[in-house]
């Protein structure tokens, strides 16, 4: 890709980034294109479906994410490590209004631009609670399926207005349910 090219993606991806932080993934293509001040069709160009905006957008922070859970892998306190990667998710998919759906939808469709993301990024989640579980220090009784539920019925937390300001408690409440008695949430 040309150097100007690629400064106009990262551009565009920048904006994008912060119109759906503002106002949710539903964020009509048409007022991404007019904030990065250009035309509708430069966007589609670089982006010629809405998924594949967000795939582009997303994509970084899962394998952000992704390479926070192998690093965390090495941890001497599993279910520390567990909780830390379980709150990065939920933080990061809080930044993003609206991801929590297009996650859920995307882990179910093969079709899906996101779902190799969704894919990875659940899998990397369910190797360190199968850690943290061989250690004693998670309970048994959920598996990786369950994590990312619980990560997007977080982040839901976080996006919603009246309920946002328990979100930090209902995490320490819903970490510490996962967790066996003998580690701390926090």
């Amino acid at each position: 890709m040309r150097a100007d090219a690629r400064k106009n993606r990262d551009h565009l991806l920048a904006v994008a980034g912060a119109a759906i932080a503002e106002q949710g993934v539903d964020v009509a293509l048409r007022d991404i294109a007019r904030r990065a001040d250009v035309g509708l069709a430069t966007l589609l160009r670089h982006f010629p479906t809405r998924e594949a905006l967000l795939d582009a957008l997303l994509r970084t922070g899962f394998d952000e994410l992704t390479e926070n859970a192998c690093a965390l892998e090495t941890s001497d306190a599993p279910g520390d490590a567990l909780v830390s990667w379980l709150r990065d998710g939920v933080a990061w998919t809080t930044e993003y209004r609206g991801a929590t759906v297009l996650m859920a939808a995307a882990i179910e469709d093969p079709e899906s631009a996101l779902h190799a993301s969704c894919v990875t990024l659940r899998a990397a989640g369910a190797r360190l609670l199968v850690r943290a579980q061989e250690a004693g220090a998670a309970r048994d009784d959920i598996d990786g399926a369950d994590l990312f539920a619980l990560i997007a019925m977080l982040a839901w937390l976080g996006d919603q207005p009246s309920l946002a300001p328990r979100a930090d408690h209902l995490f320490d409440v819903v970490a510490g349910a996962v967790l066996t008695s003998t580690v701390s949430p926090c």
